[in-house]
């Protein structure tokens, strides 16, 4: 996988991270919870991905590029 199919993986991912914590905000529901049960193994796994895909993330500061020089 080359890094721009990587970068929008892990955009994907944090995407979806983000609107779980939108809907515990909101709602006080946390759907990898309901999904997967109360921070077994799997939402465990779930939540662990979702925050490397974040601080994966922060390097794309460094990639981010002005149009006008691409």
């Amino acid at each position: 996988m080359n890094s721009r199919g990587l970068d929008y993986t892990a955009l994907t991912i944090v995407i979806i991270g983000a609107i779980n914590w939108g809907l515990i905000g909101i709602l006080k529901f946390d759907l990898v919870a309901f999904l997967f049960g109360d921070l077994g193994w799997v939402s465990r796994t779930i939540y662990t991905i979702v925050g490397i895909c974040g601080l994966y993330l922060i390097s794309a500061y460094g990639r981010i590029t002005d149009g006008h020089n691409a």
